[in-house]
């Protein structure tokens, strides 16, 4: 049998191509030729399948020419997911090994020695593989990871030897089962907050509907304690969303969250916009798609490259980041929640009544970034008394009751969170008396704010309502939104 077909999945954003690998054996002069668009990773799979089936005690054909085709030949193909499938295509050329059909699969990388290798991004490519119906062999290092995409049919094997006995129905391979769930980490309290009465409204109202949140003052007030106690308040991952953000972190090669957990992601000041939105060669998902369907905590703010923050505002708007580059378009899912921290100064002294120190500090970061951000609240020092009292406020798990109770109304009404309404969906959800409308008119002037500003602004009040309760925004939820965009009013005084 001089040609042999067997599958693979290659690596595209969140997506796992089909690629058919095409083995071909006949009469010249012995070669070992590899075609399809492969890069150098991939190109040095040829020495490593070579050596792994001979020192399995497999048959080389070391007189023959062999050709390996990659199909599609324009998908760009990287690493080495491909050794075990291209092995098995040789094995089944040779007539070593039957064919197992077009529903098995195969991902693995292989050792000189014939083991199988762990690879990344496996999960995507057991997504696609159950999407399919198709079974898929993996290496032992992979099995546990793939299991999570629990309806698919995974097995695993150790060695090269193991995959070919199981084809030809000498020896069964184990199918991989998912681990026992392990609990989801005890988050911080909010309980454990001083003070701050209106940094922990806004953190209850941006927990209830995913708001991006801005948190200035001096130094030492509990900025960062409280951007910390945000991701306690969130409403629980679906299962679909802890599969996506498994994914992610799987293509990233990083170790992915308790399964359930949403992400906290906190990139240094001095990180890059590549580090942040993702990319490379072979493009892989950056900070704000690791913190899909979680938080992205930004402290310091103003400190971070104004270009930095900058590529940050269309995600920001989508919810995704597409990648270009010269040989493919990658795009990744990047929902995430906003917290930044800042002082009001670099020196960190001046008080935030101070708007031109502020105005000048925050000239950093651009106005069309800072117009993103639905909540600005300021976080004063506070008052010995209360600092040294042994009373505590609300604790999470109090709030989170309020915050889950908000989210339902809203995903029962309306199908996804406040913050992400827009258009006409924004107009039904926030219908308007004209005594109100004529109110936000005056609001707008004063405060000078854009169109995207007025939306956040309405969007805030809608979930004011939905805490309260309440079927409809009414002046009290409109002037309780505009108390928690602080900075423009601060800064509006100028």
């Amino acid at each position: 049998m001089p040609l042999a077909t067997t599958y693979c999945r290659a690596s595209h954003g969140l997506d796992a191509p089909l690629v058919t690998i095409e083995a071909h054996l006949s009469n010249g002069l012995p070669s070992f030729t590899l075609v399809g668009l492969p890069e150098t990773a991939l190109k040095e799979s040829k020495e490593r399948v070579r050596s792994a089936v001979q020192n399995m005690g497999f048959e080389w054909p070391n007189n023959q020419r062999i050709t390996i085709n990659l199909a599609p030949a324009d998908l760009p193909k990287s690493g080495g997911r491909y050794d075990l499938a291209i092995a098995m295509a040789i094995l089944i050329a040779t007539e070593q090994c039957d064919d197992p059909g077009e529903d098995v699969e195969f991902a693995a990388e292989l050792a000189l020695s014939g083991e199988l290798r762990g690879i990344q991004g496996i999960l995507p490519i057991a997504m696609a593989a159950q999407a399919q119906n198709h079974h898929l062999l993996v290496a032992k290092d992979n099995a546990e990871e793939a299991s999570l995409a629990k309806q698919a049919a995974v097995f695993y094997a150790k060695t090269l030897v193991e995959v070919v006995a199981s084809i030809n129905q000498a020896q069964a391979l184990p199918k991989a089962v998912p681990g026992e769930d392990t609990p989801l980490p005890a988050y911080l309290d909010l309980s454990d907050v001083k003070g701050q009465p209106m940094a922990r409204l806004a953190l209850e109202v941006a927990a209830s509907a995913r708001h991006n949140l801005l948190l200035f003052g001096p130094p030492g007030t509990g900025k960062s304690m409280l951007a910390h106690r945000l991701v306690g308040l969130l409403p629980p991952l679906t299962e679909q969303e802890a599969l996506q953000v498994a994914a992610l972190y799987s293509l990233a090669g990083k170790q992915r969250p308790t399964w359930g957990e949403r992400p906290v992601r906190s990139p240094h000041h001095t990180a890059s916009g590549v580090a942040l939105v993702g990319g490379g060669s072979n493009p892989k998902p950056g900070e704000i798609s690791l913190a899909h369907q979680g938080v992205l905590f930004l402290d310091e703010l103003p400190e971070f490259s104004r270009h930095v923050l900058d590529v940050l505002r269309q995600p920001l708007e989508n919810g995704e980041v597409d990648i270009a580059r010269a040989s493919q378009q990658v795009r990744f899912p990047a929902n995430f929640q906003l917290i930044a921290a800042m002082n009001p100064s670099p020196e960190g002294s001046k008080h935030t009544h101070d708007p031109q120190a502020m105005r000048k500090y925050l000239s950093r970061v651009s106005g069309p970034f800072l117009d993103r951000i639905d909540l600005h609240i300021e976080v004063d020092r506070v008052p010995p008394d209360e600092l040294l009292s042994s009373d505590s406020g609300e604790s999470t798990a109090a709030v989170r009751i309020r915050v889950l109770s908000a989210y339902e109304k809203q995903m029962s009404r309306q199908g996804c969170t406040n913050a992400n309404l827009a258009g006409k969906a924004l107009q039904q959800a926030c219908p308007l008396p004209k005594a109100e409308r004529d109110f936000l008119e005056q609001v707008i002037h004063r405060l000078k704010l854009s169109a995207r500003a007025y939306h956040r602004l309405l969007r805030v009040a809608r979930t004011l309502a939905d805490l309260a309760n309440c079927q409809s925004i009414d002046r009290s939820h409109l002037t309780q939104a505009i108390s928690l965009r602080q900075l423009e009013r601060l800064l509006a005084n100028d």
